[in-house]
């Protein structure tokens, strides 16, 4: 099985007819590397991941002291009226100046509510967890879109040296005929229909290299590269034949999709906790250092200061807040459930994508023999219509027809290569497995 495959490689090789004479060379690692470097859905979950990361703290979960400082002044303009039991005591007094500071200095921290800090601390982590799986499933994403468009190139490019491998031939039955009507042995209907066949193929080719230069495009934008970047791909599609299925299912229950959704339940259940925790006391200790002064041009006081250090705790009891924190708990199982199900939904459908990919690698790898001895055996009888014809043992039909064969034998061949490389890239995707 592994001289066939390797015999595969050899005649795609040898259709990658490239004139890489004024292109830059691009590997199928040179493409990844690209794309995983400029890629902007690589970029936008690194940035969401870069949120979580900071959000994964003590401080966002509420654990460390809330401290904060708080000044003020205020200056007043006074009418002043005073009585006493004397009368000659009694003042009145108009524009009297008078100048009020506060200062305060104050720091609380949580002591126990219903142990929702800690809660809020492992979802934290948990997000950040899932924004990691995330990325590897938006890198593995990337990679085999990546390939999968560069080695449709390849496959374009197949085709067009095989159009152009037919073109030559009916460029040799063209001169054929012209050999033949010197000497008075070929009609003109021939010649005039050889040159039909000619033209059409000629039109043909010029639609595949429009088929490639669209196929390139797609490629550059995934690489986020100039659309007009001239590249020549020099690699061959060879299709890894060793992928067991029991191994590809086993792994892909590791794949970073499945993965972040089972994370999602975690997520939803420490919510759950979060939630039924505002049902709880809240216990804070409350410290700080006052200082408050008040100052009068006349009066009973001319200067009053207060200042000096508080401790102390508050307790806050919830009795009744319209049953929101009840319902809202019940909201949050009924998301636990509802992420569950959605995780068993993607199990459900990892294992069918699995299957499905499977059966179209292995009938692609079945076939690939048969495809590989009707392309050499097209090839031959080519040839060896072709020097029929050049002897007049041969129609004009015949050699058509040859040609037809060979076009669709060539055509066949590299199609199922690429359909099989497809199944195996997808299904180390699927797995987790997908390397360059």
């Amino acid at each position: 099985m592994q001289k066939i495959f390797s015999s595969v490689a050899v005649i795609v090789l040898l259709v990658l007819g490239l004139s890489a004479n004024a292109q830059q060379k691009l590997t199928l690692k040179d493409a990844i590397e690209i794309a995983l470097k400029n890629s902007y859905d690589i970029k936008l979950v690194e940035n969401n991941r870069s949120i979580s990361k900071n959000n994964n703290d003590y401080g966002v979960a509420g654990a460390l002291p809330n401290v904060s400082a708080t000044g003020t002044e205020n200056k007043t303009s006074s009418t002043l009226q005073q009585q006493y039991a004397d009368p000659t005591r009694n003042t009145t007094k108009s524009g009297v100046d008078g100048t009020t500071i506060t200062a305060g200095l104050t720091a609380s921290v949580v002591l126990f509510n219903g142990y929702r800090i800690q809660t809020t601390k492992e979802r934290l982590a948990a997000l950040e967890n899932q924004s990691n799986s995330f990325l590897a499933a938006q890198i593995q994403n990337t990679t085999a879109t990546v390939m999968q468009q560069y080695y449709n190139i390849v496959r374009q490019q197949a085709y067009l040296t095989t159009i152009q491998k037919s073109i030559d031939a009916s460029e040799e039955r063209v001169n054929i005929i012209k050999a033949k009507q010197k000497i008075g042995v070929a009609n003109d209907a021939d010649y005039l229909q050889s040159n039909l066949d000619l033209n059409a193929l000629v039109q043909a080719k010029q639609n595949q290299v429009l088929v490639i230069n669209q196929a390139k495009e797609d490629l550059l934008n995934s690489l986020v590269l100039p659309a007009k970047t001239d590249i020549a791909l020099t690699d061959s599609i060879l299709v890894d034949s060793k992928l067991a299925y029991k191994d590809i299912e086993a792994k892909s229950l590791q794949n970073p999709s499945l993965q972040s959704a089972e994370q999602q339940i975690k997520i939803n259940k420490l919510i759950e906790t979060e939630t039924r925790a505002l049902m709880y006391p809240t216990l804070r200790a409350n410290t700080g250092y006052n200082f408050n002064s008040s100052q009068s041009a006349a009066g009973f006081s001319l200067l009053n200061e207060t200042y000096g250090p508080y401790l102390g705790v508050n307790l806050s009891i919830p009795i009744y807040a319209g049953g929101a924190s009840k319902k809202g708990y019940k909201n949050a199982k009924i998301n636990t459930s509802s992420a569950n199900m959605q995780y068993q939904s993607a199990i459900a459908d990892m294992t069918t994508n699995v299957a499905k990919t499977f059966q179209a690698y292995q009938i692609s790898l079945n076939q690939l023999p048969t495809e590989l001895e009707n392309y050499k055996m097209s090839q031959a009888l080519l040839n060896l219509v072709m020097q029929k014809f050049q002897l007049g043992q041969a129609t004009i039909v015949d050699v058509k027809q040859a040609q037809q064969s060979f076009e669709n034998a060539g055509f066949r061949l590299v199609s199922l290569t690429y359909t099989a490389k497809v199944a195996e890239v997808e299904l180390k995707r699927l797995s987790n497995q997908l390397t360059f």
